[in-house]
């Protein structure tokens, strides 16, 4: 049984070892495709292996046809899977999973980081405002929402959350007021930190009708995916409002447009770096091999997200 790694960008050194310990302990062939140049890699390495670990590498249907017979399992370290075709994966009856929780912590801190770099004008130097006091809108308490608002509570945030999928006591009993629409969740806080997926029901969600509900030094932060950002919209509420900025780690598809006209109140990572830490790293990358192998000695479907 072949176990391989294939990622365009790399897990940490420490990472790949502990996954190549745990695999050849285990007994598994143990193989490692980084910084590949073309998808023509990916789908050669779909051929040869039993098993796939990816981060946010595209498993096209390419990908996983060429998988043939052989490729059984596609594990995603992280959290997001809509960078493979689980239509695909299912009907070659390949199991898809992903790895939750894993990088939460690492995508918490760096909402909040956001947050404060925002607020002190991207510490160009003048003064800026302070998040004690400020209303903090969680739009989506899964685990990265949940400890965001924590973080937040820490810095004397009042948080607020929504989530139309879990219940509202279940958000109070961490102490958060749970409100019962994003309508009102947008209206009453001056921050906004998206963690909701990107789907057939997300997807361009976040538009004007909805921020232009922030009231007056709104601040909208994007650790989760550009496409539910209604871009269009975004860059029409911001020529209307020089109070309101965005700030991401997913570059938008316009980005040009937004540092060109709004270079003040826009800032963007230069990659995702919503996992990009040594311990989210780790994490994940751990948490792929074991769930790998237990499926293959146990059956243990837990984590997967494909029918």
């Amino acid at each position: 049984m072949k176990i391989t790694v294939a990622t365009v960008k790399p897990f940490a050194p420490a990472a790949v070892t502990k996954i190549k310990e745990t695999a050849e302990d285990a007994g598994y062939e143990f193989a490692l495709l980084e910084k590949y140049e073309s998808q023509d890699e990916l789908i050669e390495a779909a051929k040869n292996t039993d098993a796939l670990i990816i981060r946010s590498d595209k498993a096209t249907k390419e990908v996983i046809e060429a998988g043939g017979d052989r490729l059984k399992i596609i594990v995603r370290a992280g959290a997001g899977y809509d960078n493979i075709n689980l239509e695909a994966a299912s009907e070659n009856g390949i199991v898809v999973m992903n790895t939750p929780g894993q990088n939460s912590n690492a995508v918490a801190e760096l909402a909040i980081g956001l947050m404060v770099f925002a607020a002190r004008g991207k510490f160009n130097g003048k003064s800026g405002t302070e998040l004690k006091g400020k209303k903090l809108g969680i739009h989506a308490y899964g685990n990265v929402g949940r400890l965001v608002a924590n973080i937040a509570k820490g810095f004397g945030m009042e948080v607020f959350a929504f989530d139309a999928f879990v219940p509202k006591e279940n958000i109070e009993a961490d102490g958060i007021k749970a409100l019962d629409s994003a309508d009102e969740l947008y209206s009453g806080c001056q921050y906004v930190s998206l963690h909701i997926p990107a789907n057939e029901d997300t997807k361009q969600s976040i538009d004007y009708d909805l921020l232009t509900k922030m009231p007056s030094g709104a601040t909208l932060v994007n650790t989760a995916r550009k496409e539910v950002i209604y871009e269009d919209e975004l860059l029409k509420l911001m020529s209307e409002r020089d109070d309101f900025k965005y700030i991401s780690d997913i570059a938008p598809d316009k980005k040009a447009e937004f540092e060109e006209k709004y270079a003040d109140r826009v800032f963007f990572t230069p990659k995702k770096m919503g996992a990009q830490t040594i311990e989210a790293n780790l994490n994940a990358a751990l948490a792929s091999a074991k769930q790998i192998i237990n499926f293959f000695e146990n059956g243990d479907t837990t984590f997967q997200v494909n029918k």
